[in-house]
Parts: structure tokens; C-alpha cells; sequence
């Protein structure tokens, strides 16, 4: 394995990560809203997202190893920059904005933009496209709970 490809797995981590710190949960506010009876905890999708971004940074320093990034494969970085910010920009329609229909809209587009990473991961790597199906299952369960949270509200 290549020293780059190390890099491309922590740089990914870190600007995966960054929400976080940019957007950080109104916990009054989060804690005042309606949600369904099986809303998992903080800490626990906390755990949850930390796990992904793991999976997502080894999908992507996987498929880096095998084709690097240039024209090649400007479809997947397309892809992925905009999966990117679809991840990023949910903490800030819900915790900044507090839109509960952008937050909503953002998940679902986050959804389909991961499921199709899916498949175009495949074209790189089988695995590296395996590892994101954990991604795949947790958004699509968000945006349900996203939607829930909405209507609830």
C-alpha cells in the first residue's frame, strides 16, 4: 500500500468528520422536538457515523490504490464530491437552519448519491463497493427517520 493512499484515507476521514465541528447539534433544540419512540440516541448515531466514515475512507483510499484520481475516474470523484457535500450540508440545514424539510430532502438525496457510489465502487473494487452498503443501509433508514421527524413537527 502506498503512503497517498494512507493520506486519501485521513483526509477523507477528516473532511467526512467536519460537519461535526462546523454544525454542531442544538441539543435543546434536537432534545424540544417530536420524534418516533425508536429515534436512536446521540451517542449511539454519534458511534454509528464515526463507523461510516471509517468504512467510507477505506472505500475510497481502496478505489484511489487502484485507479488514482484524474480523468480516469472523474465520474466516481464527481460522485463522491457530491455525496460529500450532501453529508455535510444535512447537519447544516438541520442544525443551523433547523429546516426539518431540507434535512429531509438532503437525506434522500444522500441516499440515492451513495447507492449510486455503490455501483460505481464496483467498477474499482467489489469490496470497496461492499463497504458502503452500511453507508446505504443508515441513510436510508435517516431519511426515514428525517421524514418522521418532519411530519412529526
Amino acid at each position: 500500500m502506498k503512503k497517498s493512499t494512507i493520506v486519501v484515507f485521513i483526509v477523507t476521514y477528516g473532511l467526512f468528520t467536519l460537519s461535526g465541528f462546523l454544525f454542531p447539534v442544538d441539543q435543546d433544540w434536537y432534545q424540544a422536538l417530536n420524534k418516533p419512540v425508536w429515534t436512536p440516541s446521540g451517542m449511539f448515531i454519534g458511534v454509528v457515523w464515526a463507523v461510516l466514515y471509517f468504512f467510507i475512507s477505506l472505500s475510497v483510499a481502496i478505489v484511489f490504490n487502484r485507479a488514482g484520481f484524474g480523468r480516469q475516474n472523474s465520474d466516481y470523484l464527481s460522485l463522491l464530491s457530491l455525496n460529500y457535500l450532501l453529508n455535510q450540508a444535512f447537519s447544516f440545514f438541520q442544525f443551523q437552519m433547523k429546516n426539518l424539510f431540507l434535512s429531509f430532502l438532503d437525506a434522500f438525496l444522500l441516499t440515492v448519491t451513495t447507492l449510486a457510489l455503490t455501483f460505481l465502487s464496483n467498477k474499482y473494487s467489489k469490496f470497496s463497493s461492499w463497504l458502503l452498503v452500511p453507508y446505504l443501509l443508515w441513510g436510508a433508514f435517516a431519511t426515514f427517520l428525517a421524514w418522521k421527524i418532519y411530519t412529526l413537527n
